[in-house]
């Protein structure tokens, strides 16, 4: 938790972005894996973390802007709860930690809404991404839990995401704490990582680490020699000789600031010559887009340039062919390339995502394309100051892309098939690292981790 003046300036800036107004926040609560007593983990809402700060679960914030009045709800714990729990603060003392005095049990949080909504006052409320707290607001506001996110404020929202968006520079140093985390997962993955070893071993080690550190994983661990399946959570996978495998994972740090890193790593400790090949060009790739984030630069054209670097990669390889622009305007690239070069972080590893993707990544007159690959783009606005993003290009072989695009003859001026075909049980590669951008150029968050073939190759060996 931040210091008490760290709340009160957050909460007097939304104030003056949206003017006027009742705002309502609602916390999360316990969530049960199979029965109520057996919870998972709890994770706080990161907006209602970010202006109140306050990590327990049971609580809800009003900021009532045309009366300058705030005020926390919350559920103050018997001794019966004690018993179980341990002592706990009480909801008053919580709120004066964050500079709010005044406090109401969470019985009372039904009166006071509708008490302003039957004043005719317009209630601004973010849109909810968990079912209970949908259920919740349609007891409070009599709107089906289905269509409660029309109702959602758009002032407020896009209030919420302008002030998120730039980070402070504690926000930064935490965010440096996380990927510190992850550089110990994986130098301790390229050391473990060995032919006969399971998936799941190296998972469970790198896991480890979080929690020894005091945090959680920022998402489910992505670990497999299976790296063309971008999202592949399986781990079960023996791992052999001659194997890559892809590590996608993050830490979340005490004040759930996330990191999000990727490596591709050498089960036997060296990459063969294919490897190295595909390896340097996503290297290039993403060490370029790096060089180019910078202030009121077009993060999509940060996208294509790193496409465009893969396609030239691939071409001088013999697996792309023709003008590479002309590969580039026609998606070319995203058989082997189709995701987006990176998106926001933050309190959330894809920060803000539940707030809308398009209103955090695009702008007015940046329009989301429709093109496969390029419409997965989660970032494609001006960069600013403060931002913090990943950068994460790949290369993959997605036999039943390939397959597709072959048979359709999607792309085929551009495409070598029967080249590519000898990469059909590849994999593939991934690099990612987390990107500030500072005021005239950018900044690597945290310590460096291996990414060079040699620095890669020299960590499995140690």
């Amino acid at each position: 938790m931040y210091d008490q003046k760290t709340y009160i300036k957050r909460r007097e800036q939304l104030k003056e972005k949206v003017k006027s107004g009742f705002l309502f926040f609602l916390g999360n609560v316990d969530s049960p894996m199979n029965y109520s007593d057996n919870i998972f983990p709890f994770r706080q809402d990161s907006t209602f973390l970010y202006y109140f700060g306050l990590d327990h679960p049971g609580f809800a914030a009003i900021i009532d802007i045309d009366e300058n009045k705030e005020m926390i709800f919350g559920k103050d714990f018997s001794v019966d709860d004690i018993v179980w729990t341990g002592p706990q603060k009480a909801t008053a003392q919580l709120a004066k930690s964050i500079g709010i005095n005044n406090t109401a049990p969470l019985s009372k949080l039904d009166e006071i809404i509708k008490a302003a909504i039957s004043s005719d006052r317009k209630v601004h409320f973010l849109a909810q991404y968990r079912a209970e707290n949908k259920i919740k607001l349609s007891e409070l506001l009599g709107i089906n839990p289905s269509l409660i996110n029309n109702y959602s404020s758009h002032e407020l929202t896009t209030a919420v995401i302008s002030q998120r968006s730039i980070k402070s520079k504690e926000e930064v140093e935490d965010i440096e704490k996380a990927v510190n985390v992850s550089y110990d997962m994986y130098t301790l993955a390229m050391r473990v990582a060995k032919p006969g070893m399971y998936e799941r071993e190296i998972a469970g080690l790198v896991e480890g680490i979080v929690l020894s550190a005091g945090g959680r994983l920022s998402f489910p661990t992505i670990l497999s020699v299976h790296g063309e399946t971008l999202h592949n959570h399986y781990h079960t996978n023996k791992m052999k000789k001659g194997d890559i495998f892809v590590m996608d994972s993050g830490a979340e740090v005490s004040n759930c600031y996330a990191s999000d890193i990727t490596r591709t790593i050498p089960v036997s400790g060296s990459f063969s010559s294919m490897q190295k090949d595909i390896y340097q060009i996503v290297l290039k790739a993403q060490v370029s887009s790096i060089k180019a984030i910078k202030p009121e630069v077009s993060y999509k054209k940060i996208h294509l340039k790193a496409a465009k670097i893969i396609t030239q990669g691939l071409k001088d390889l013999g697996l792309m062919k023709g003008n590479v622009n002309d590969a580039v305007a026609n998606g070319a690239h995203a058989m082997f390339f189709p995701h987006g070069l990176g998106h926001m972080i933050g309190l959330d590893v894809h920060d803000m995502e539940n707030l809308g993707e398009n209103l955090v990544g695009y702008e007015k007159n940046v329009v989301r394309s429709n093109q496969f690959g390029l419409a997965y783009l989660r970032l494609a606005r001006e960069l600013k100051p403060g931002f913090v993003l990943t950068v994460e290009p790949g290369i993959y072989f997605i036999p039943q892309l390939i397959d597709k695009w072959r048979d359709e003859k999607i792309n085929s001026r551009f495409i070598n098939f029967n080249k590519v075909n000898k990469y059909r049980k590849f994999g593939g590669i991934r690099i990612e690292d987390d990107v500030l951008v500072t005021k005239s150029s950018h900044k690597i968050l945290g310590k460096p981790i291996p990414k060079t073939v040699k620095e890669v190759e020299e960590h499995c060996s140690l």
